[in-house]
C-alpha cells in the first residue's frame, strides 16, 4: 500500500530579478511597469510512490529540486499543480534545528519542535528528559539554546527528530549527525529507522549509501524526472552522466 502518493507535482517560484533598494523603491519600480519578474520552475510533473518498508532515493545535481521536494512532503512547501499525499506521521530530517529558538531553554525547542511535527505533546512532555540524555545534552536543558554549541544544537535536533517511529521518513543528507562517537550512535538509530517498516524518502549524493539503503531511485534533472527505477540501476546511470 502507498503511504507516499506524489501525482504531477510542479512548483514554480515567482522570482523579482531587479529588486534592488527600499521597499518605496520596489513600489515605484511596479507601478511604473519596470519590476522584472519570472517564474522559476522548480519542479515539473513529478510522480511517483512509496510504499511502506520501502526506501526511495532521490537523486541530483545541486539545483535539481531535491530538497524542494521534501519539503512539499514535508507540508512546508505547497505545490503550484498536482497533489502530495502522505498517509501518516512524519519525521522530517531536513534542516535540522531550523525550528529551534535561541532564547527557549532545550527542554522548551523539545516540545516546541515536536509540536511542529504534529506530535502528541503530553507524550513529548514525559519524554523531554530521556531525548536530552540520548542527545548528551541533559545537564543543559533548562539553559536557553544560544548557551549550547553548534554540535549541542545538532544533537538535540536530531534526538528529538528521531524519538519516534514514524510512518514516513524524510532524509536530507542527515545520516548521522555529532563527532565520532555520536557519528557511530545516530547512524545506528537512523539505520534502525530505515529497516523498521517506514516509508523513506532519501536524499543523498552518498551513492554507496544509495546502493546499500534504497530499494528505488528517481533521478532529477532541472526540477524533471530523468530516469526511475531500481536504485543500482539508476545510480549507474546517475554516475554515468
Amino acid at each position: 500500500m502507498a503511504v507516499v502518493e506524489i501525482n504531477n507535482v510542479n512548483l514554480t517560484y515567482r522570482v523579482l530579478m531587479n529588486r534592488r533598494g527600499s521597499i518605496r523603491d520596489l513600489f515605484k519600480e511596479a507601478v511604473a511597469g519596470r519590476a522584472r519578474i519570472v517564474n522559476y520552475v522548480a519542479l515539473q510533473d513529478v510522480s511517483f510512490t512509496v510504499d511502506a518498508g520501502e526506501v526511495v532515493a532521490i537523486l541530483g545535481r545541486n539545483g535539481a529540486g531535491k530538497s524542494t521536494l521534501l519539503k512539499i512532503l514535508a507540508g512546508v512547501l505547497p505545490p503550484t499543480k498536482g497533489t502530495a499525499k502522505v498517509n501518516g506521521s512524519i519525521a522530517p530530517m531536513i534542516e535540522l534545528g531550523a525550528g529551534f529558538h535561541p532564547e527557549m531553554t532545550g527542554a522548551e525547542n523539545v516540545v516546541f519542535y515536536s509540536a511542529l511535527m504534529m506530535r502528541d505533546i503530553k507524550k513529548v512532555k514525559a519524554r523531554v528528559a530521556e531525548i536530552g540524555e540520548w542527545a548528551g545534552v541533559g545537564d543543559h536543558m533548562n539553559f536557553p539554546l544560544r548557551t549550547f554549541s553548534s554540535g549541542m544544537v545538532a544533537r538535540l535536533a536530531f534526538s528529538t527528530a528521531t524519538d519516534v517511529q514514524p510512518e514516513v521518513l524524510l532524509i536530507d543528507e542527515v545520516l548521522a549527525v555529532g563527532d565520532a562517537d555520536f557519528k557511530e550512535k545516530s547512524g545506528a538509530r537512523m539505520t534502525q529507522l530505515i529497516t523498521s517498516g517506514a516509508a523513506v524518502v532519501l536524499v543523498s549524493h552518498d551513492m554507496a549509501a544509495v546502493r546499500r539503503l534504497a530499494n528505488r531511485a528517481i533521478w532529477l534533472e532541472n526540477g524533471h524526472v530523468r530516469m526511475s527505477g531500481e536504485a543500482n540501476e539508476v545510480v549507474d546511470a546517475y554516475e554515468a552522466g
